[in-house]
């Protein structure tokens, strides 16, 4: 069989199967960025003194920014869940519309200190919703509220853009087969599209919670630094490495809790179900 016969029947000859596609210099560019991206994770767990960094972690300062991180950084992922899956519906349904796509990437590419600088200029005691706001008795900024709507913004686009790839993927054929059998569109949204991108939506929930997690900039601009009210795990890594000498174990610490909290979070992204076939 020649190689036009077998590639028109859908079957390429062995040595084609077997042939690598990629170039070797790629290889190398490759192994490169994930000795870039791997080597100084790899140095912060090995030059790391143990016993120092267990009984770091287990310090009133780490173990309160551990806990608050973690409350808000839920509450995060639960707001972008709420806000974000409805978004990512509306931007599937319709013509890719490169201004809206290009407004959800807006807080990936901003500058953290320029994201907490706007939404201080937002939403802070002179800002433009301020003193509305402050007409309620409601004051944002250097609370842990604030926290969460820094965590918010930084972290929506990440869920958006994964849900909406998903529903782009899947089409609405299921869509277009429930309404033709009477399915109302929020009955059809809860029964037949949330089930289709599950895997997109936990993936994109991981990431988010991850973002989250490690936000810095935007919070300690919009939020402040005071412990147990608005210092989360990257603010207090950074406090304490400032404070040098032993305050150095409790940012290596919250460091590796980060990194192993980080593992886990890309590897339920990351995890597909395997299929069974009967």
């Amino acid at each position: 069989m020649s190689t036009t016969a077998a590639r028109a029947d859908g079957h390429m000859p062995r040595t084609t199967r077997s042939a690598s596609t990629v170039p070797p210099w790629a290889l190398v560019l490759c192994a490169c960025s994930l000795v870039m991206l791997v080597a100084p994770v790899l140095a912060l767990t090995g030059q790391s003194d143990w016993e120092q960094v267990w009984a770091a972690a287990r310090s009133r300062v780490a173990v309160r920014a551990l806990v608050l991180s973690f409350e808000t950084s839920a509450l995060a992922a639960l707001i972008c869940a709420l806000l974000g899956i409805p978004a990512s519906l509306a931007l599937a349904r319709r013509p890719r519309q490169s201004v809206l796509h290009g407004l959800i990437l807006l807080p990936l590419v901003l500058p953290p200190m320029v994201s907490g600088l706007a939404l201080l200029t937002l939403l802070g005691k002179r800002g433009l919703l301020g003193p509305a706001l402050g007409g309620f008795g409601i004051s944002l900024p250097f609370t842990t509220a604030a926290v969460v709507i820094a965590q918010v913004f930084v972290g929506l686009p990440f869920l958006v853009l994964n849900v909406e790839s998903a529903l782009r993927a899947h089409g609405q054929t299921y869509e277009w087969a429930a309404a033709g059998l009477g399915s109302s569109p929020t009955r059809t949204f809860f029964r037949i599209t949330i089930p289709l991108v599950s895997p997109a939506l936990r993936s994109g929930l991981a990431l988010c919670f991850a973002r989250a997690l490690g936000e810095f900039g935007a919070t300690a601009l919009f939020a402040g630094n005071m412990p147990g009210v608005t210092q989360t795990m990257p603010l207090a890594i950074y406090t304490a490495f400032n404070g040098g000498g032993d305050s150095l174990g409790t940012a290596v610490a919250l460091a590796l809790e980060l990194v192993i909290v980080a593992i886990i979070l890309m590897a339920v992204a990351t995890w597909k179900p395997r299929h069974t076939h009967a």
